[in-house]
């Protein structure tokens, strides 16, 4: 397979409400992280970082144009890669000591990285066998109903636990944008890793579904309304009642 050049690895999407997409297009889409850039008027928001394969502060100067909070919405390989980057990064409590010490099992490296989820495999010397990602002490603890203040933005955290204990979705109710990391996306939702949680995953769902959201931007796949979210939520919800 092909190896990918550094300038190359990374892409930038401008959307609405000085939001950017990043991400990496050589990744396989089902394992390709959105990772969200917010603008804001005292300081800028990441939320997630990437496999980590290539330095994002490096290749995508966005991130460092001002002061810059880096948010993990959960602890998974594909979400924290470049989160020792940053000098500002929050995660809620649960998953903090996965952040700071991110084993493969913890993170799911092992057993889902391997060469076949690239298109074009990161520049040398990345190698799948050895793939892991860096350690990042968290510089805050994040809590429900904990505030991540932009200056003219605030983001309320909503603990959603499930896909893993401590995932976390981001709600500015100013816009009505969710950033809702991977506990709901418009796609395959995954509720089997080791530290997923039946229960919980349904209580989250439920809190999530009349929310007055606008937008939804997940860790996966293509941003959605209101009406694609409730409709992914009551699809998801009619069948865990149906199999009850």
């Amino acid at each position: 397979m092909q190896r990918a050049q550094p300038q190359d690895w990374y892409r930038t999407t401008r959307k609405g409400e000085d939001v950017t997409l990043i991400d990496e297009p050589f990744i396989t889409p089902f394992y390709r992280c959105n990772m969200w850039h917010v603008r804001g008027r005292d300081r800028d928001m990441l939320v997630d970082s990437g496999m980590g394969v290539v330095s994002l502060r490096t290749w995508v100067p966005l991130v460092t144009e001002r002061a810059l909070t880096a948010v993990a919405s959960h602890t998974h390989f594909d979400h924290i890669g470049c989160h020792h980057e940053f000098e500002d990064r929050a995660v809620h409590r649960a998953e903090a000591d996965i952040l700071a010490n991110p084993t493969r099992r913890a993170t799911l490296a092992d057993p889902y990285v391997t060469d076949e989820i690239f298109d074009c495999l990161p520049p040398l010397p990345y190698r799948s066998d050895t793939y892991a990602v860096s350690g990042a002490q968290a510089t805050r603890l994040l809590d429900d109903g904990d505030i991540v203040d932009l200056g003219d933005r605030h983001f309320e955290v909503i603990h959603t636990p499930g896909h893993s204990p401590g995932g976390i979705a981001l709600w500015e109710a100013a816009t009505g944008i969710l950033f809702s990391g991977d506990i709901v996306y418009d796609g395959e939702l995954i509720e089997d890793t080791y530290h997923s949680n039946a229960d919980d995953y349904y209580r989250s769902m439920v809190r999530l579904y009349d929310l007055p959201v606008q937008t939804v931007h997940g860790g996966h796949f293509p941003s959605f309304g209101r009406d694609r979210h409730r409709a992914i939520i009551r699809s998801w919800l009619d069948g865990k009642n149906t199999a009850r």
